[in-house]
């Protein structure tokens, strides 16, 4: 994955980088956008994701058939996603169609129609979906910890939206929404494959010269002030508890990012893993457990995650935190850490050999720190991590006053029990 992407900034603000990937038929175009779940209030939570639906419910030029037609008529796909701080549109198809395919992604990002019976439609698909997740508790238990982890603050509350606030919402307040935050400044074109970049950089002047320079989109920072142990538990006649454990972690541009990536490796990133080790081959206590890192702009979350058996939960509790101790106090092996790295920098290559994947890469590392790497750049960053490095950052997050423990089963051990078992030492 050698070679350099390319970047052009327009007048306007807006940022296009693209890389050319030869002997790949494939291009993956995506349009970024600096909004997400992050940027709203408690009155307009869900706006983004919303927001995100009815894009593809028709534009200026293309109705909701005709933008997935022309995709899917190309052989081609189109998707979408919001997170916290980001909203993301779409496509992977054969190179030779770019043309066609920016011009429905721009369309649609620019020039959507917004049809005021799609509005009332989608709020009631998404308030669907807002009761399947709440069905779904290996999801849920997410959400709980979230609330945790950030209290009375956006990036605690849903990405989806919740109920009240979605019903509240008119084609007007999600006009306007758009009109605030969908702005050069805060947009990025990224390209990747079969990419011919004078073609791309005229056609992305032609569709997007349009637009007016405005601000760059901001959020509030973060308040962590957590000074002990906090627990949520969720009564639920389940078959198993579903545990997430979390912590306050790194920020997305922090200088031992990799070594918390590595650290989740060792933890609970696959079957090789200590926690997939000790707690299902060795205790049979459950059958999903893992480890999940997450970054944002000013902070981060380290979770782990586990269904249990009912009546083993404080067995797997006690051992879940025992593994955090030992990779907190004691060093790991160069062995360990070798495996660690490896697995890393393979999964990363594996993944970048992927047309879209590669692209969602630099695309979300340009459109949240203004930043491509090349997979040279990561391999030395990442060969520069040490043990030590990885023992810092554990005792850095994997503290008594910084663990949240949220809980989703037929719990009728009393919340004392397991509070009492939150003990790192």
């Amino acid at each position: 994955m050698s070679g350099s992407y390319k970047k052009r900034v327009l007048g306007n603000g807006l940022k296009l980088v693209a890389k050319s990937i030869p002997g790949r038929q494939s291009l993956a175009l995506g349009i970024w956008i600096k909004v997400g779940g992050r940027y709203e209030a408690n009155s307009n939570k869900g706006a983004s994701h919303f927001l995100e639906h009815l894009l593809f419910k028709g534009s200026r030029r293309y109705s909701c058939r005709k933008i997935k037609e022309s995709i899917e008529g190309i052989g081609g796909s189109l998707n979408g996603f919001t997170s916290e701080e980001l909203t993301c549109f779409f496509v992977k198809i054969p190179g030779r169609y770019l043309e066609t395919a920016l011009d429905v992604l721009s369309d649609m990002v620019i020039y959507p129609s917004l049809p005021a019976s799609e509005v009332e439609k989608e709020k009631t698909v998404i308030i669907e979906e807002i009761k399947m997740y709440k069905d779904q508790p290996q999801s849920h238990v997410y959400e709980l910890l979230d609330e945790l982890l950030w209290p009375k603050q956006p990036l605690g509350a849903p990405v989806i939206g919740r109920v009240e606030s979605l019903r509240r919402m008119k084609r007007k307040d999600l006009r306007l929404f758009k009109e605030k935050y969908y702005t050069p400044a805060n947009i990025v074109v990224t390209a990747c494959g079969l990419c011919d970049w004078n073609k791309l950089d005229r056609l992305v002047g032609r569709f997007f010269s349009c637009l007016k320079k405005k601000d760059l989109n901001s959020f509030s920072p973060v308040q962590e002030a957590q000074d002990s142990p906090q627990l949520k538990l969720s009564y639920d006649d389940t078959e198993q508890t579903h545990i997430a454990l979390g912590f306050h972690s790194l920020r997305r541009d922090h200088r031992l990012k990799h070594a918390l990536n590595i650290m989740h490796i060792i933890l609970g990133a696959n079957m090789s893993s200590r926690l997939f080790n000790e707690l299902r081959e060795k205790k049979g206590l459950a059958y999903e457990i893992g480890t999940l890192p997450r970054c944002y702009h000013d902070t981060g979350s380290f979770t782990v995650h586990a269904g249990v058996d009912n009546n083993k939960v404080i067995e797997a509790v006690a051992l879940i935190l025992k593994e955090l101790k030992k990779i907190r106090d004691v060093l790991i092996s160069q062995g360990e850490f070798k495996r660690a790295k490896e697995f890393y920098l393979g999964q990363l290559m594996i993944a970048l050999e992927d047309t879209l994947d590669h692209m969602l890469w630099f695309g979300e590392t340009t459109a949240t720190i203004d930043k491509v790497y090349t997979l040279e750049e990561i391999a030395r960053e990442v060969n520069s991590a040490t043990p030590e490095d990885i023992r810092q950052v554990a005792r850095d997050i994997f503290k008594e006053n910084n663990l949240n423990l949220a809980l989703i089963g037929p719990l009728k051990e009393g919340e004392q029990r397991i509070y009492s078992r939150l003990q790192l030492g």
